[in-house]
């Protein structure tokens, strides 16, 4: 099985989608009420933090590879 690199930022984006589908089940099934905008913010700050998150990895990663360089 090939290993791939750990993307943080996507499994946060992942996370605040699958809460965002789970408020609207909930809403679909009858369990509560959920205003039509309600998802909105949960989505966008999702979407917000998956990016930051993302861009404090990517620079992490680059940090990291010009100080120890992999030999070739």
């Amino acid at each position: 099985m090939l290993r791939h690199e750990f993307q943080p930022g996507k499994l946060v984006a992942g996370l605040f989608l699958t809460l965002a589908g789970v408020i609207y089940a909930g809403d679909a099934g009858g369990l509560w009420e959920t205003p039509w905008f309600a998802v909105i913010p949960v989505v966008v700050i999702g979407l917000f933090l998956a990016g930051t998150v993302a861009l404090v990895t990517n620079s992490l990663r680059r940090r990291r590879k010009t100080r120890h360089p992999e030999p070739q």
